[in-house]
This record gives structure tokens, C-alpha cells and sequence, in this order.
């Protein structure tokens, strides 16, 4: 990356809680993972073979394998898509708000994006499912065997496989 261009930094406001699940189907959906550095407590049922849960720290954990991250949004956005571009092996769970720094990173080293058809209703650490996210979605593929499970997924959308950034 050349400059910061028109990029912001994700709002730094915090809610009442960044503990937001992706839907169990999903996951599934995507196939079988190695690590997923960001699980909370309670997701045994999520198709990986291990995960660091608070109150480790998945971001500064090594990482190994196939991951799946859905990493806490707002400011902590960017050091996951940093991470996850640097191991390059998994599919990375974030809000489409391409303007923001942490999407100069990732038009600059993904591999395929898909952009869900509709945005995906989250659920809260008790399992019952929240409203649906307050932007648009995208999974973000890192590796090729990640872009052909994002098109087996079934997840309806529109998947991204090239492109040009353009940043001053």
C-alpha cells in the first residue's frame, strides 16, 4: 500500500459487546478448518479442529492450517486482515467497508472476495440469533483451495477474483 488514499480507520466505538457469532451453516458451509483464532466459549459446534477462546489472544497466537476468522470489528479489524494476509491460508469474516484502511490491505492481498446476496444475521454468545449486521458482509479468501470452497459454499452472492486498487 502507497499512501492512505481516502481510507479511514474503522469507528473506534465499542457496543455493548464485539462478541457477535457467524451462523453455524455458514462455517459449515465453507468446509472443514484448522484454527479459528477468534471462537468464543460455547462454539465446540463449529467444524475446527482447534481454537483459541478468551481469555487467549488468537491475534498474537501463532496460527497454523486452514482458519476461519471472524475477527472483533471496529478498530480491531486491521491487525486480523494484516495477520491473515501474512499466513495466507483461510477465510477472513468482516464488514464490506472497502473505504477503511484494513480493505487497502485487503484489495492489495486477498484472493477472492464474495459478497453475500444479503447480510448475514449474526448470533449472540447465548445462540439466539441478533438483527442482521449493520453493513454488508464479505468473506475474504486467502489461497486458492479458500476461493473454490468459497464457490462450493452455496452461499448466495457475487465472488471477486480480480481487480485492479488504485490508492495514492
Amino acid at each position: 500500500m502507497t499512501g492512505t488514499g481516502m481510507a479511514h480507520i474503522e469507528q473506534p466505538h465499542e457496543g455493548a459487546t464485539n462478541d457477535w457469532w457467524t451462523p453455524p451453516e455458514l462455517v459449515q458451509a465453507l468446509g472443514e478448518f484448522d484454527l479459528d483464532p477468534c471462537a468464543g466459549v460455547g462454539q465446540e459446534t463449529f467444524p475446527v479442529k482447534w481454537r483459541y477462546a478468551p481469555p487467549e489472544d488468537g491475534l498474537s497466537k501463532p496460527w497454523a492450517g486452514r482458519v476461519f476468522c471472524n475477527p472483533p470489528y471496529g478498530p480491531h479489524v486491521a491487525g486480523w486482515a494484516v495477520k491473515m494476509a501474512a499466513h495466507m491460508n483461510g477465510i477472513l469474516l468482516i464488514f464490506a467497508r472497502t473505504e477503511t484502511r484494513a480493505w487497502q490491505q485487503i484489495w492489495n492481498t486477498a484472493t477472492a472476495i464474495l459478497l453475500p446476496s444479503r447480510r448475514i444475521t449474526f448470533h449472540r454468545p447465548d445462540g439466539t440469533k441478533a438483527k442482521s449486521g449493520t453493513a454488508p458482509s464479505a468473506f475474504i479468501a486467502y489461497g486458492h483451495n479458500n476461493v473454490e470452497a468459497l464457490y462450493k459454499s452455496g452461499i448466495k452472492g457475487t465472488i471477486l477474483t480480480e481487480w485492479d486498487t488504485f490508492f495514492d
